[in-house]
C-alpha cells in the first residue's frame, strides 16, 4: 500500500520501472509535451518506447490526487453528498471528496473536504487505501480516508458549489449499488472497505484528528 499523501515510488513511464521483473510489460518515456495546461489539469502526450522496442505515443491528464472520506456517524450511518457532476450531467451520491492543494498531506485534506463540503468535524481518522479510478488516461490517485466521532456544523461551501448532504445506512447504499444507483468509484470501494473493517476482515489504524 502507498503511504498516505505519497505518489509512486518510481515515475511513471521511466527507464528505472523498467528495469526489473516487468521490463516485459513496462513502457519507457523517451519525450513528452504539454498539449493544455490549465487550472488543476495538465494534458501531456508523451513518446514512449515499447517492450518490443517500436515506438507509440501516450496522451493522459496529469492529476494532483484527490481524497475520499468515509464519515460514520454513531448511529452507523454514513454521511455523503449529492452533486451535479457536468460532464455526465447527472446528479451523484457520492462521498465527501476534493482534490488536494499544493503541498497538502491527504489527511488534512480530507479533514478539510469533510467540513467543507459536510460542515462535520471528526475526533478520529483512520487511512484506508489508495486507488487509481481512471488509470488508462490520468494519473489521479485518490486516498480514501475513514472518520468517526463526528460533530455536525455548518457547510463551508466555495463560491459556485452547490453540494447536498445526505445520511444512508450501509443497507440502503448496499440496496442502491445492486440497483445501478451508486456508479461513482470511490463510493462503492469506499463502502466495501467499510464493510470488511466491520467484519473483521481489513484493520485499520484509528488517530486522532490531531494525528
Amino acid at each position: 500500500m502507498t503511504p498516505p499523501g505519497s505518489g509512486p515510488a518510481v515515475p511513471p513511464g521511466s527507464a528505472e520501472a523498467g528495469a526489473g521483473a516487468e521490463a516485459h510489460l513496462t513502457e519507457i518515456a523517451t519525450g513528452n509535451r504539454t498539449l493544455l495546461h490549465d487550472g488543476w489539469l495538465r494534458l501531456v502526450r508523451d513518446e514512449v518506447r515499447l517492450p518490443d522496442g517500436s515506438l507509440a505515443t501516450r496522451e493522459y491528464i496529469q492529476h494532483a490526487g484527490a481524497v475520499g472520506v468515509v464519515a460514520l456517524l454513531d448511529d452507523g450511518r454514513l454521511v455523503l453528498v449529492r452533486q451535479h457532476r457536468y460532464p455526465l450531467d447527472r446528479v451523484l451520491l457520492e462521498l465527501p471528496a476534493g482534490k488536494l492543494e499544493p503541498g497538502e498531506t491527504t489527511l488534512a485534506c480530507a479533514q478539510r473536504e469533510l467540513l467543507e463540503e459536510t460542515g462535520f468535524v471528526a475526533a478520529e481518522w483512520a487511512f484506508g487505501l489508495e486507488i487509481h479510478n481512471a488509470a488508462a488516461y490520468s494519473n489521479e490517485s485518490i486516498w480514501i480516508w475513514l472518520a468517526r466521532g463526528l460533530t455536525p456544523g455548518p457547510q463551508r461551501l466555495d463560491v459556485g458549489e452547490f453540494v447536498e448532504v445526505v445520511l444512508h445506512t450501509e443497507a440502503e447504499l448496499d440496496a442502491l449499488c445492486a440497483a445501478g444507483g451508486l456508479p461513482d468509484v470511490k463510493t462503492i470501494v469506499g463502502l466495501h472497505l467499510l464493510q470488511r473493517w466491520r467484519a473483521g476482515a481489513r484493520q485499520l489504524q484509528w488517530q486522532t484528528a490531531a494525528g
